[in-house]
Parts: C-alpha cells; sequence; structure tokens
C-alpha cells in the first residue's frame, strides 16, 4: 500500500507542477501581449505628438492671442511624451499607466481646442498645409483610440487571468499584479 501512495503523491506533483509551468507561462503570455498592445498605442501617441508640434508650429506666429492655447499643447505634450516614456519599460505596471491616461486626457482636450480654434479663425481657412496637418492629427486620434481598444483588451484579458483561481495563488508568488486600462 505504501508503494501506492508513493506513486500517488509523484503523479500529483507532478501534475501539479507542469500546471504551475502552464500557468506561469500563460500569464507571461499575457503579460506580454501588453506590452505588444502598447508598442502600437506608443506609436499612435509619438505621432499625435509630432503632429502637434508641426500644429504648434504654424500656429505660434499666426494666433498670438491665443498664445494660452498654444503654450497649453505644448505643456500637454511634454507631460503625455514623459508619461509614455515611463510605460515604455514596464506596460503593464498600473501606476504608470494611471499617470498616461491623465495626462493623455489632459493633452487631447488642449489639442481639441487648438483645432477647434483653428476651425473657427477665418484667417487660416485658406491654409491647405495646416489644414492638412489638421486632417492627419484627426486620422492619428482614430489609430490611437483603436490601439487604445486593443492594448484595453489585452489588459482586460490578463486581468482574467491573474483573478482567477488557482492561477491567483501562483501569480502572488511571482509578484505579478493586476494591470490598469487606459
Amino acid at each position: 500500500m505504501t508503494v501506492f501512495w508513493e506513486r500517488a503523491l509523484w503523479v500529483i506533483g507532478a501534475v501539479l507542477l507542469f500546471w504551475g509551468i502552464g500557468a506561469y507561462n500563460r500569464v507571461m503570455l499575457l503579460r506580454n501581449e501588453i506590452g505588444k498592445a502598447f508598442t502600437q498605442l506608443d506609436d499612435a501617441l509619438t505621432r499625435r505628438a509630432a503632429l502637434g508640434e508641426r500644429l504648434l508650429g504654424h500656429l505660434r506666429e499666426r494666433l498670438p492671442s491665443e498664445q494660452a492655447s498654444i503654450d497649453a499643447l505644448a505643456a500637454a505634450q511634454t507631460e503625455a511624451l514623459a508619461a509614455a516614456q515611463a510605460v515604455r519599460a514596464k506596460p503593464h505596471a498600473a501606476d504608470p499607466i494611471a499617470q498616461l491616461a491623465i495626462t493623455s486626457a489632459v493633452h487631447g482636450a488642449a489639442l481639441t481646442r487648438l483645432i477647434s480654434l483653428v476651425e473657427h479663425h477665418s484667417e487660416l481657412v485658406s491654409d491647405a498645409e495646416l489644414y492638412a496637418v489638421v486632417d492627419e492629427l484627426k486620422l492619428v486620434d482614430r489609430q490611437r483610440a483603436f490601439a487604445r481598444q486593443v492594448f484595453n483588451q489585452a489588459v482586460q484579458t490578463y486581468n482574467e487571468a491573474v483573478r482567477q483561481f488557482p492561477t491567483r495563488v501562483l501569480v502572488s508568488f511571482f509578484g505579478f499584479s493586476e494591470s490598469r486600462s487606459l
């Protein structure tokens, strides 16, 4: 009878070991998917910032009365790029993502305000290059919104895996924690 229990313990140990390896690999794969999804989002954020700089270059001399809005966009861009830089190192970490969500919202609001000013100033209507930048900004913003959805879906899938029992017990040993969506 002792041989039976010894073999049963070996089988249970092997099953637990293989389950643990599989669960760890699954959580790592899902966490890496967050990084891949953030890469797409980061590309859109970088393009939006570059186009914002071009927009600022066009408007600084043409709209001196709107200097406060122009400065607000420049400051928001700087903060958003710094927050994105912090997320690049660990796209699954909750705190940098929270900061990026805040700065991205502020940046988006400042950009929307400046685009609205451009569309309402009659002296800027004839500038085809300026409107090309605005149109490209709108396209990049739609791409950013899609990339954000992909990122949030990756985060949701990862968080669901981390919350599941018994994987929840395993991931606590390896320091995995829930991520945050944008």
